[in-house]
């Protein structure tokens, strides 16, 4: 992607990348209803599983942990040279979710794991479409989201500067997208925030017919 706001999303994920690996890190094992999800999508997954938007690789490396044949795309290359180093046995792309080279009907699993927070709720199906199609047949998709109705801009985060809006989707629009790519919703959690959240947080896990 070369549009401004893309542009923006991946200077400003360059910018932080090593401080996101040193704050966020330690947050999965104090989350049980979020690994609950990741470990249950990893009983799911039937083949490889593909992390869009993944960072510096903290949700890859856990499924990875859990038997998962995972790899890892992000649109920074900032944060894709952190989990490389962080990670050095796990496979890691710049890449974006938009336009995945992938072939179709390839993989066993995706996952979106709070990486559609940067995309307008009215792009979601198109996002979804593209996800669904390297899906085989069978194959499960994972999202996370903040769940709500609203867009707040960011100008500072991870002790830096930064230009992003964070997208917060109503759970039934991202339901209503997931089924317009084609897919089937299987099971939903929607939990309230945990420390420094700002509102309810929520995962859908949808099967490719």
């Amino acid at each position: 992607m070369t549009d401004p706001r893309s542009e923006a999303t991946r200077a400003s994920y360059d910018t932080v990348a090593e401080s996101y690996q040193r704050l966020v890190s330690t947050a999965l094992p104090r989350m049980p209803f979020d690994r609950a999800v990741l470990a249950a999508f990893a009983e799911l997954a039937d083949g490889p599983v593909l992390e869009v938007g993944c960072g510096t690789g903290l949700i890859t490396a856990h499924l990875a942990g859990l038997g998962v044949d995972v790899s890892g795309v992000d649109l920074s290359p900032g944060m894709v040279e952190v989990a490389r180093h962080e990670h050095p046995d796990l496979r890691f792309e710049v890449g974006t979710m938009r336009e995945l080279a992938v072939p179709d009907d390839a993989l066993g699993g995706v996952v979106a794991w709070y990486s559609t927070v940067h995309a307008p709720t009215s792009e979601l199906p198109a996002v979804f479409t593209e996800l669904a199609r390297v899906l085989k047949p069978g194959g499960h998709l994972m999202t996370a989201f903040k769940e709500g109705d609203r867009v707040t801009p960011l100008t500072h985060a991870y002790g830096h500067d930064v230009d992003l809006e964070v997208h917060w989707h109503p759970v039934d629009s991202v339901a209503d997208a997931i089924a317009a790519a084609g897919l089937t919703e299987v099971a939903r959690l929607v939990r309230a925030p945990h420390g420094a959240e700002k509102g309810p947080q929520a995962c859908l896990i949808a099967r490719k017919p």
